[in-house]
């Protein structure tokens, strides 16, 4: 028997789920950036060039790709909070393969299999803070990603801290792959029941049968179909959230090794670029949802473009270890209300069927990912690792430029 939770005041059950929603945000943003700082000793220890590292990177933003477009469906036969919390338990355990990677092919295909998984993984606690979003009927998703930053940053001291001591990987993410899928199964009890559509009006929910998926999905906003407007606003909705993926993605696969490498720095310091970024886009999507209501999505993102792109580019042109940190620092504020924007303006996005503006950018978000080590990889060896950071200025740029097609108003 199915349950729905009733629109108006958030009730303690939507409090406990807004909790628990954002326990798996963190968990998840956790769990993988354990991984991210021990980099330079991934590398090390396969004894390979930039460009090489670069490509077996690309191995989570392939798997990425494959399986987020399969999310909608996941999620319309499992239902957004078993997805969320158990396939986060199933991710940590899939990256203690990666220890024991014998070369870069076997750590690119590790790494295709924890994206696959947090492809999936990512769209369906999305989806679910969504839901519990409809309930408060205000912004909160900037909240939950700020809350997956925390983890980030959370999960980068680990990594910087283990690095540092020298603790064995395979112990370190052994120790981060239990405790966060424990944290996982908690947080599942206190999850929304019910359909995935039962806090949207009733008029724009699909009809169903029992406790099965929607027999048919709900199209809101009138009778467009998927052509037209809504598939440009789709493709600019998903250059945006791809810039955002890139900007991470340099400052998560990139930051540690750049410092390293380049600046000279110790291994402890050089895993600290990562947790600056991190640092940086949680203080900016923690208060995002409160920036947002005042001055509006396309005020704060575009402004948030312009942020990135001057910091990283003064940065790159004053190359230190203390000037690095700041601009990846400040290309975290800059771009952290960016990907909730077009997550929620496809989301709402009128003439589509409901979840699969939601689907098709998130899947978009995945080409960032895998563009961005790629990119800068073979920037990299062609030129050097700081130009192909400038990638970070160019995101900037095309964020600005494009953030005109976000609604200049506080979500809805």
């Amino acid at each position: 028997m199915s349950a729905t939770v009733p629109l108006g005041a958030p009730t303690r059950q939507a409090r406990l789920a807004r909790a628990a929603v954002a326990t798996l945000f963190l968990t998840n943003g956790a769990a993988f950036f354990n991984v991210v700082p021990r980099y330079p000793q991934i590398k090390a220890d396969l004894d390979v060039s930039n460009a090489v590292f670069g490509v077996a990177l690309t191995g989570y933003p392939i798997g990425a790709l494959l399986a987020g477009l399969l999310a909608g469906a996941v999620i319309r036969r499992f239902r957004s909070a078993r997805v969320a919390a158990f396939g986060i338990v199933v991710a940590t355990v899939a990256t203690l393969a990666i220890p024991f990677a014998p070369n870069w092919i076997a750590f690119g295909g590790a790494l295709f299999v924890v994206g696959a998984l947090d492809a999936v993984v990512d769209v369906a606690q999305n989806a679910h803070g969504l839901r519990v979003q409809r309930i408060y009927r205000r912004s909160i998703l900037n909240s939950l990603h700020g809350v997956w930053s925390v983890g980030a940053v959370l999960g980068g001291l680990m990594g910087s801290a283990a690095a540092g001591l020298r603790v064995p990987l395979a112990l370190h993410l052994a120790v981060s792959a239990a405790l966060f899928g424990v944290v996982a199964v908690v947080a599942y009890r206190f999850l929304l029941p019910g359909p995935e559509d039962a806090e949207r009006p009733a008029e724009d929910r699909a009809p169903a049968s029992g406790d099965g998926p929607p027999a048919a999905p709900p199209v809101r906003g009138g009778p467009r179909s998927f052509t037209g407007p809504a598939v440009r606003m789709l493709a600019a909705l998903g250059v945006l959230a791809a810039c955002g993926a890139l900007v991470e993605d340099a400052g998560a696969s990139w930051g540690a090794i750049y410092l390293s490498g380049d600046l000279y720095a110790d291994a402890a310091t050089a895993g600290m670029a990562v947790v600056a970024f991190q640092v940086a886009m949680t203080a900016g999507r923690l208060t995002g949802d409160r920036v947002v209501d005042r001055f509006g999505q396309r005020t704060v993102v575009r402004t948030g473009g312009v942020l990135a792109a001057v910091g990283m580019g003064a940065a790159l042109a004053v190359p230190s270890v203390a000037t690095s940190l700041a601009g990846f620092a400040l290309a975290g504020l800059g771009f952290a209300t960016l990907v909730p924007a077009a997550m929620h303006t496809a989301d709402e996005l009128p003439g589509l069927p409901a979840g699969t503006g939601l689907t098709v950018v998130s899947w978009l978000l995945r080409g960032g990912f895998l563009l961005s080590p790629l990119l800068v990889g073979f920037v990299a060896d062609l030129v050097s690792l700081r130009a192909g950071l400038l990638s970070v200025v160019l995101a900037g740029v095309i964020t600005v430029v494009l953030a005109r097609v976000l609604v200049n108003r506080a979500p809805a």
